[in-house]
């Protein structure tokens, strides 16, 4: 057997340059690179592998470790989960950094390989700088943290251990269906020690990811469901993209006359003015969407794990008799809300889904008519909102019709958190797929601009928005700087309402005067935060790190701010000023939040009593 002689961490690179995956057919190298920021836990192991044996491997220099890991998760999800960046960290606090978005990739079902550095495997030098010591347990470290966070995770204790965890590693990396963050702890001194790996270890590899069939019987089972089902509706989730099932979804929704309803993760899978398209359902809903959801005898849930978001907490369904089928490659989703399970892949169980359902000559029982004037209504509400002229300023509803019109429909927009994901799920108007990312599943306030860069790595020849509040920006903007760095332009559409508005609202809706969420001055006379607004120039902090920046405080110079930012080369934030609670709320739908059950506030009393009775409607699946 021929062997090489190589340290862990260059053995690592090597194995990684040579990863590819192969689906339908089309072979694509699936590790585009590394994202990283060095320090003392790998600067000496990875950070010398990447500067003198990358091979083909791209290193970007990261400016947050929590940061670049967000912008690998979008780089993943951009490609529809076949092609990823690693990214390495130092130990410690640079590790720990990396844990929120590691939850992020996970609860979102996108593939990351994280490579924190670790303590000393020898435990000589005890304790390192930085090391977490847990006396009880010396085995535990900071890097610890990640196994609840991380679909496989391991700790590299002795070179030769990388052989079987990679393979591992790349097991569920490459698995639809159990992919996520993937974790190798990496101790610092055995990055750095040497091996005799086989040449084998570092032969390519090709990851063939087989599209998992419907079996006869779950077919059956699924398409019984139809018989007594007049009213369905389709719940299109995130799957469905990574499934490539955009097209074979809307053939069945035209070949039954059944209306579609969309996720965060799933909109965009019928263009906007498609007949069917009702939109967004749940608590950031459609009132479309969730008048028939409400009706619904069988909802169809395509590729979607089912947030309280998506079923308005349980109490969107509300026919007595409603069924659930749940089409999805992951077994553990599948088995939500007690449905009936049609575990396959999305595009391959909607397919035999038609065809049986064809044979069956299934039909189901909405007047044309009916489904038009639901769709007709929201459009019309949409224009409303659209041309929304508040006296008071510039409505976000307004800002969001301007900027819609403004763009490429081409133009990819990124979200996480705040008050926009319920805007963009309801008013969006997508015309193509691929253009709208929206990280929902954790709502990770930080993501946008750090998902914006990621995404322009994925798409270099599309023009690609973040929208961020000025709260989610003040948080995390630190990939500005690397997208400058690496001449990948984002356009920064940077929401200033003044705090965490969104919160401020839910706040209010449930008893409370609204307490520490907007960005004022602390009052002398209540000793609270009750005094002027704080007047960040976002604009000017933008230019201040390189980016060239405008200002927007009407719907005129907005559109104006968009054609000039069109224009330019670089990375560019336009400050848009919009009015405290313009968004959009309600629209027949309830996201439950617990309030005290006892307070000294009448108006807290009084929504207690409103959340117990709702929670009461709810189903207990």
């Amino acid at each position: 057997m021929k062997t090489i002689r190589l340290t862990m961490a260059q053995a690592l690179l090597s194995f990684l340059n040579n990863q590819y995956i192969s689906i339908d057919g089309k072979e694509t190298k699936f590790v585009k690179g590394v994202m990283g920021i060095f320090g003392h836990g790998n600067v000496t192991g990875i950070g010398e592998a990447l500067e003198r044996s990358p091979g083909e491997l791209t290193y970007i220099q990261g400016k947050n470790e929590q940061g670049m890991v967000h912008a690998a998760t979008a780089f993943a999800k951009q490609n529809h989960r076949r092609q990823i960046f690693a990214c390495t960290s130092s130990i410690g606090p640079g590790a720990l950094n990396m844990v929120p978005a590691a939850a992020t990739a996970t609860v979102n079902r996108i593939p990351v390989l994280l490579l924190p550095g670790d303590n000393f495997a020898t435990r000589q030098p005890d304790p390192v700088l930085q090391q977490l010591e847990y006396a009880a347990d010396y085995t535990v470290s900071a890097t610890d943290s990640f196994k609840p966070v991380s679909k496989y995770w391991d700790r590299i204790a002795r070179p030769e251990q990388l052989m079987t965890a990679a393979l591992q590693a790349m097991r569920v990396l490459t698995d639809p269906a159990e992919t996520g963050a993937v974790t190798l702890a990496l101790p610092q001194d055995v990055q750095a020690e040497a091996y005799d790996y086989p040449e084998a270890f570092f032969a390519k590899r090709v990851h063939v990811i087989d599209r998992r069939p419907v079996s006869p019987a779950a077919l059956d089972r699924a398409a019984s469901l139809f018989a007594t089902a007049k009213r369905p509706v389709l719940i299109a989730g995130g799957g469905v993209h990574y499934s490539d099932a955009e097209k074979v979804l809307a053939s069945f929704a035209e070949a039954f006359g059944i209306p579609v309803l969309e996720t965060q993760a799933g909109k965009g899978a019928l263009p906007w003015d498609h007949p069917l398209n009702m939109g967004g359902v749940g608590v950031t809903g459609t009132l479309a969407a969730n008048r028939l959801a409400r009706e619904a005898d069988l909802m169809i849930g395509v590729g979607t794990r089912y947030s309280d978001f998506t079923t308005a907490s349980k109490s969107l369904f509300q026919h007595p008799d409603v069924n659930v089928l749940n089409v999805n490659v992951n077994a553990a989703d599948a088995a939500k809300l007690d449905g009936t399970a049609l575990t396959a892949d999305a595009r391959e169980a909607v397919i035999a889904l038609q065809a049986e359902l064809k044979i069956r000559g299934y039909r189901a029982g909405y007047r044309a008519e009916e489904l038009k004037e639901h769709k007709h209504a929201w459009d019309q509400e949409v224009d409303r909102l659209y041309s929304d002229d508040s006296p008071a300023g510039l409505s976000q509803t307004r800002a969001l019709g301007v900027i819609n019109e403004t763009i490429g429909k081409n133009s990819v927009i990124v979200g996480a958190a705040g008050s926009l994901p319920g805007d963009l799920h309801r008013l969006w108007r997508p015309s193509e797929t691929k253009t709208y990312h929206l990280e929902y599943g954790f709502s990770c306030m930080g993501y946008e601009v750090s998902g914006a860069f990621g995404a322009a790595l994925a798409e270099p020849d599309r023009e690609v928005y973040a929208m961020v509040g000025d709260g989610s920006y003040l948080m995390m903007h630190s990939e500005l700087v690397t997208s400058i760095q690496e001449n990948r332009k984002i356009t920064i559409l940077l929401f200033d309402n003044h705090g965490f508005q969104c919160i401020h609202n839910l706040q209010r809706e449930h008893g409370s005067d609204g307490f520490g969420n907007e960005f004022r001055y602390r009052c002398a006379e209540t000793g609270r935060l009750t005094g002027g607004y704080l007047p960040i120039d976002f604009a000017a902090h933008a230019r201040s790190l390189g980016a060239k920046a405008f200002t927007a405080r009407s719907a005129e110079e907005l559109r104006e701010a968009l054609e000039l930012a069109k224009c330019e080369t670089l990375t560019t934030l336009i400050e848009i000023s919009v009015v405290p609670g313009t968004n959009t709320s309600g629209y027949e739908s309830w996201w439950r939040v617990d309030v005290p059950e006892v307070s000294s506030s009448r108006k807290v009393n009084d929504a207690y009593r409103d959340v117990t009775a709702r929670t009461k409607q709810a189903k207990s699946y």
